[in-house]
């Protein structure tokens, strides 16, 4: 969904709710709820996974219900975008020692192009290549740099700088780029256009064991057509990845620490970077926390709470959908209930599908009350019979664009989110659906077992074992929203008492992220970036 907010429009990215099998997906957990360079050869292939692990499915095959582990596939020898030879010299010194030539790329903004090793164990192999953009500190005495980053994951870092210029930063150069696998940077690749539309309408919450096996082969076939066009760069991405590319592009910049804001799936790079390397850490913010370790509710807890919170404002406005908050949570309901029997037709011959009609809902819900006018008319008409604004708002969210191709992070967000999770099989994301509906009585149902990561091809490679606790970093300001549906404020107060030196901050209101919907947190997050001062413990905004 697009919003008027750049920062807010970026931080709907962010690791949330499975309703696409590629749009927006829970953040991996212990069930999956959430390499040598290439050659030129045409025909070199090889297991999708580091030894030992378990035999490949036979192509073709995707698993049943009954699977406990992916159905690894063989890696072809394909070369996306960005795939290049390292820079010159030997070992990670190569990479430090490359220049940054920035270049105007308007708006104020200056872009850049570097590369760094697609396997960090292997600097000598193959180079990948990662996009930059800053916008320089306009201030006498500039403070440094400030690393960005949006969420997803699979947000464009570029996007954000050129969008995102904060009074109170002006100290800073801002600097964001596109993560490996993102964007502009060397992308991950899948099926578009008409597949897509496919998979992104078909039922992700099955009634029925045909629907479940449906379900299973659109998410395996999703995933062996990223394998096709993305090839060994699937292996490669994960956030520990990101982390080191973050570390290099720090040494980059001449920053002797990292000052680092992050946003949604950004708080999760920004605590795994500081886990990593905790005496590199500089002032560092985390909004809307992802939490590494255990601790907070699921997302279809998150987004319970926030259809309620509409339902209360459409029975206190008069709105066509009902006069109390049950007769609202009926009618919406009713209507997912309509569609899934049959779905409504739409003159241009693409149907608003029941997963439409809920990736339309919570694609609103991201906002705080100021886009519920706009999601009770589109669910009113949708009531009565036109789909198409609650269609619309399906397609702003799964970033459909109007020559019926899809945006890139619908292809790296999975791709991402797959290589960082443990490998519970279907098995898992089926008990996962149990606890879900279990614990949440609307979206646990509605969002479907989460499929994308037990049929995907490549094995799983979750980041350290050890405590995320960060020992030794410098304080970290965490922030959460009350009412947050992504990311459901009892993450950040995990990740608050996980960090050694976390500091929670609280915004009590409703929507994603906060620092650009309150004065109260922009106040005290800038204070704490450009002068080092923290906010008093327990302090709560509540505008």
């Amino acid at each position: 969904m697009r919003s008027r907010r750049p920062l807010r429009a970026l931080g709907l990215v962010v690791a949330a709710v499975v309703v696409t099998g590629c749009g927006l997906v829970s953040p991996p957990t212990s069930t999956d709820r959430t390499s040598a360079p290439t050659s030129s050869a045409p025909t070199a292939t090889r297991t999708a996974s580091p030894s030992p692990t378990p035999a490949p499915t036979p192509a073709g095959r995707p698993p049943g219900t009954d699977s406990t582990r992916r159905p690894l596939a063989t890696v072809p020898d394909v070369r996306p975008a960005g795939f290049t030879v390292p820079p010159p010299g030997s070992g990670t010194s190569r990479y430090t020692r490359q220049p940054v030539d920035w270049t105007d790329c308007g708006r104020g903004v200056q872009c850049a192009s570097v590369l760094v090793p697609l396997d960090w164990s292997k600097p000598d192999g193959q180079a990948i290549t990662l996009a930059m953009a800053r916008r320089p500190s306009t201030a006498p005495r500039p403070k440094g740099t400030l690393f960005v980053n949006p969420g997803g994951p699979g947000g464009s870092g570029i996007d954000l700088v050129r969008g995102f210029a904060p009074p109170g930063l002006g100290a800073y150069t801002i600097v964001g780029w596109d993560p490996r696998g993102v964007g502009e940077s060397t992308p991950v690749e899948c099926e578009n256009g008409t597949a897509m539309d496919r998979y992104t309408a078909i039922d992700s919450s099955p009634d029925s064991a045909a629907e479940t096996r449906a379900w299973i082969q659109a998410n395996y076939t999703f995933g062996r057509s990223c394998l096709a066009r993305s090839g060994a760069l699937l292996e490669h991405i994960s956030t520990t990845d990101t982390v080191r590319d973050l570390d290099l592009l720090r040494q980059l910049m001449r920053s002797p620490k990292l000052d680092y804001l992050g946003f949604s799936y950004g708080t999760a790079i920004g605590a795994r970077y500081a886990q990593l390397f905790p005496k590199n850490v500089g002032r560092m913010v985390l909004d809307g926390a992802v939490s590494l370790g255990s601790g907070g509710v699921s997302q279809a807890v998150g987004f319970d709470r926030s259809l309620t919170d509409f339902a209360d404002w459409a029975a206190r406005n008069d709105s066509a959908l009902g006069g109390s908050r049950e007769a609202v949570l009926d009618a919406i309901t009713g209507l997912w209930d309509r569609l899934d029997a049959t779905p409504l037709a739409i003159p241009d011959g693409r149907p608003l599908t029941q997963t439409l009609a809920v990736t339309g809902t919570i694609s609103l819900l991201y906002e705080n009350a100021e886009g519920y006018r706009v999601l009770d008319t589109a669910l009113t008409r949708a009531v009565r019979g036109d789909g198409r604004a609650l269609r619309s708002l399906a397609d702003q969210f799964n970033r459909r664009n109007s020559d019926g191709s899809y945006g890139q992070l619908n292809y790296a967000f999975p791709a991402i989110r797959c290589l960082d999770g443990r490998d519970g099989g279907v098995q898992g994301a089926l008990a996962g659906w149990r606890a879900d509906r279990r614990d949440a009585s609307t979206f646990g149902k509605y969002f479907g077992p989460d499929f994308t990561c037990p049929t995907w091809p490549v094995a799983a490679r979750p980041g350290p074992t050890g405590s995320p606790d960060a020992k030794g970093a410098a304080p970290i300001l965490v922030v959460g929203t009350t009412r947050d549906p992504a990311t459901p404020y009892e993450q950040a107060e995990a990740m608050a008492r996980q960090l050694d030196s976390g500091r929670l901050l609280t915004l009590r209101g409703e929507g994603h992220l906060a620092y650009d919907q309150s004065a109260c947190i922009r106040a005290r997050v800038d204070a704490y970036l450009v002068s080092g001062t923290l906010p008093p413990t327990g302090t709560v905004c509540t505008s």
